[in-house]
């Protein structure tokens, strides 16, 4: 007998009317009475959907699931979630994390669940599922989709970083549309998401660095049968779990993320890692905050060579040995008794790992960039913080000062980017306005603008650029993201003008605007703000409660979480 009475018997193991509508419409499937009697029922939360390409073969990987469960002893239960899409969404898909986290944080609560399985891969569709099921604590396991093979084009590996290099080519004339077309075909050859250190990539990191999944979870490849064994040895697992009571509270401990932050230094994570670590820090209980993340204090080096900080892909990164190998190498800064899914500290799950390729997964005394980490600038530009990734910026233009460019929202830069009469140079810095979670509405990922096409025929590839909104994991260059306050609620950022001054000292940790407070003051004192309150909808609620970059852009009202227990029956 379990000590604790399975969740699923509020509903399977009651007598009269009740009993019989929970049991009866079940079985309408096909489902034999002694499967729901006593067994752990265990949810399989899905975000398949053709129009999340990363996600789409994930319906047959639920499978190898639904065998582990069925071995274990449990009974496992398939559901859908709405399912975020990022090539696809419009405007943005980080608008609709919330909104996932509700579906799903829902979903658990109202069903007879006792522990849930996330099948998650694209950017967002990991956050928000790790961040609806904090809100339940029940057991959970992670399984990410894995990522796509590497592209290749005429004799060279590519993937979604390239993109950005393909695009500027293009524009500068030095790539044709047909050889834009031909590498169109060549990149996304087989299932699974982008196959850079993109967010997707650094999520499923976050995952298996929080313990949250099996050991070799972020790495494996989506078309590599090996997905499949872990997702069948993860159904295994969350049985397990459910007559152990070990629940996401028990995972999640101050030091699981600290684990998480120093992992993400050395991998060359997204900058997006900070906004959705915040927001699951948020959601089960933790106090975490911006300071968290500069990991330059620790000193943590870069030790993948990936794109888009380095030179390889998750591909390689799995066949050197895969993130075991590499925490292996982070083990005096981690957190090794930290608990994980399996029950067991962390440690057990990479210290008996071993790295097949020092060129892909670099050691801690011979790292591969001595830069690594996401750095937290402060300053009068951006009061409660902004983000950089210095391993992907360039080095020459860590410290610098400019006039600045302004652009007061993406329509504004759309026109004028490509404008041969914009007055620019490569010593500017582009600022664009109102691109972040109120004002676009969603914190898009356009963060990493286009070089001007005046500067591009000038062979210029970076700039400083500065905005309020997010930048793809897959992208690069000397780039400043997350600034907050945004400017559509009346930050610094929002009285910026054309040619005003801007320091940026990364090394310092600073982010400077040469003027005075009292004209700061003045200025914001005649700023009409025009932030555009959608009327109704799921945008209008949004844009109403939505938080700043810095607190994880999660909704106010959505912080902690309601617990598992429902006492009201639908009959």
């Amino acid at each position: 007998m379990d000590s604790k009475p399975l969740r699923s018997r509020g509903w399977f193991g009651k007598t009269g009317k009740d009993g019989f509508i929970y049991r009866a419409w079940m079985k309408n499937q096909g489902i034999p009475a002694h499967q729901l009697q006593g067994k752990p029922v265990i949810g399989i939360c899905n975000t398949w959907s053709e129009l999340t390409p990363c996600n789409a073969h994930f319906r047959e990987l639920a499978e190898s699931v639904k065998n582990g469960i069925y071995e274990a002893g449990g009974y496992p239960v398939e559901f859908p979630v709405m399912s975020l899409g990022e090539t696809l969404i419009k405007p943005t898909a980080m608008l609709y994390r919330n909104l996932v986290s509700m579906d799903v944080e829902e979903s658990i609560r109202a069903n007879p669940l006792d522990g849930v399985v996330l099948l998650c891969g694209c950017d967002k569709t990991t956050p928000a599922l790790v961040m609806g099921a904090c809100s339940v604590d029940i057991p959970t396991i992670v399984v990410s989709g894995g990522a796509m093979l590497t592209g290749k084009y005429r004799g060279h590996d590519i993937g979604t970083s390239d993109i950005w290099r393909f695009s500027e080519d293009h524009r500068a004339g030095h790539m044709s549309d047909e050889e834009l077309y031909t590498a169109e075909a060549c990149m996304a050859r087989s299932r699974g998401h982008c196959a850079v250190m993109g967010t997707a990539s650094t999520m499923a990191c976050m995952v298996e660095s929080l313990g949250l999944s099996l050991a070799e979870n972020a790495a494996i490849p989506a078309a590599d049968s090996r997905r499949k064994v872990l997702a069948h040895l993860s159904g295994n697992r969350i049985v397990e779990m459910v007559r152990e009571d070990l629940k996401l509270s028990d995972v999640l401990t101050r030091k699981a993320f600290e684990n998480a932050i120093s992992v993400n230094a050395a991998i060359g994570g997204s900058t997006n890692f900070i906004i959705h670590l915040l927001a699951i820090a948020a959601r089960i209980g933790v106090d975490l905050s911006m300071d968290d993340f500069n990991t330059t204090a620790k000193r943590i080096p870069l030790l993948a060579n990936l794109q888009p900080s380095g030179k390889y892909f998750m591909e390689d990164f799995y066949y050197a040995g895969g993130l075991p190998a590499l925490m292996k190498e982070l083990h005096e800064v981690l957190h090794g008794d930290t608990i994980t899914v399996t029950g067991k500290p962390i440690k057990e799950n990479y210290e008996h790992a071993e790295c097949f390729n020092r060129e892909m997964i670099a050691s801690w005394k011979k790292p591969f960039n001595d830069v690594a980490g996401i750095v937290v600038l402060k300053g009068n530009l951006c009061e409660n913080g902004a983000v950089m990734k210095p391993s992907a910026a360039s080095t020459e233009l860590m410290i610098h000062t400019g006039r600045a460019i302004v652009f007061e929202d993406i329509e504004d830069y759309k026109n004028k980017i490509n404008d041969p009469n914009l007055e620019v140079d490569e010593t500017n810095v582009l600022v664009l306005k109102n691109v972040g979670p109120k004002g676009y509405p969603g914190m898009p990922e356009v963060g990493n603008m286009a070089i001007p096409k005046k500067l591009l025929d000038k062979g210029v590839r970076d700039m400083v650029r500065i905005s309020d909104g997010r930048m793809s994991g897959t992208g690069f260059g000397t780039v400043v993201l997350h600034v907050s306050p945004e400017a559509a609620v009346g930050g610094t950022l929002a009285i910026v003008q054309d040619g005003d001054i801007i320091s940026l000292d990364v090394y310092a940790g600073t982010l400077h605007l040469d003027v005075s407070d009292q004209e700061i003051a003045a200025r914001k004192e005649r700023l009409v703000l025009h932030t555009n309150i959608a009327k109704r909808g799921y945008v209008h609620l949004y844009q109403t409660h939505v938080e700043q970059a810095h607190l994880g852009a999660d909704f106010d009202f959505l912080k902690g979480g309601s617990g598992s227990e429902v006492v009201r029956d639908s009959h």
